[in-house]
């Protein structure tokens, strides 16, 4: 009698295993489970990328710096050439005797309004 139960209680409990572990594989597999699991790859993927990509550019960075100082060196550059001053554009101021710039309150410069 004791073995009866007892293997009727194994297969139950394997049973019960069995369809959880069933059940949770089906619940990943479908497409909304898919679609977040996609997501959060590719999220972890541009993350790495840009990590990698920012440690990349600080290397460059600092290795130009370092050929450059090593270029000053060999050819005797001791300070920085200055840099010409920005250039600055002069305003082009509207042509007053052209009508259409000439004040007029009831002239709309709005292009999108019916004249």
């Amino acid at each position: 009698m004791f073995r009866r139960t007892f293997w009727f209680s194994t297969g139950v409990a394997a049973g019960v295993w069995a369809t959880t572990k069933v059940n949770r594989k089906l619940k990943q597999l479908t497409p909304e489970s898919l679609a977040a699991t996609a997501a959060n790859k590719a999220l972890e993927t541009g993350q790495r990328l840009k990590d990698r990509a920012v440690g990349f550019a600080l290397d460059v960075r600092d290795n130009m710096a370092r050929r450059e100082a090593e270029l000053e060196e060999a050819l005797g550059i001791q300070e920085s050439p200055e840099l010409p001053a920005p250039r600055r554009h002069a305003a082009i101021e509207n042509n007053r005797s052209n009508p259409k710039y000439i004040e007029n309150p009831t002239y709309s410069h709005n292009r999108n309004e019916d004249y």
